[in-house]
């Protein structure tokens, strides 16, 4: 689970204006945070099925949301691959 001081970190670092809490930027980098901790999770409890499907949502979630970046602007989309390393 994340804590409230990482939730704040990781929307201070990707925020687009001070106020911003909800950009495409800030949501997919909370996503991937959630998606590697429960990566994690799955290592030690490999047959935990009923977290495997909320983590499937997560992940679709999330390519909802690049997509819609990607359509948006491709610049912003681009440099946030980037920094999550997500695709190669």
């Amino acid at each position: 689970m994340l804590t409230k001081e990482v939730k704040t970190k990781i929307v201070q670092q990707n925020q687009q204006t001070a106020s911003d809490t909800g950009s495409p930027e800030v949501q997919v980098t909370l996503l991937t945070e959630r998606i590697n901790l429960l990566i994690n999770h799955f290592a030690a409890h490999k047959k935990d099925f009923h977290s495997r499907t909320g983590l499937m949502k997560l992940v679709g979630q999330r390519k909802r949301l690049l997509e819609y970046l990607k359509k948006k602007d491709q610049a912003r989309y681009e440099k946030l691959i980037r920094k999550l390393g997500l695709r190669k």
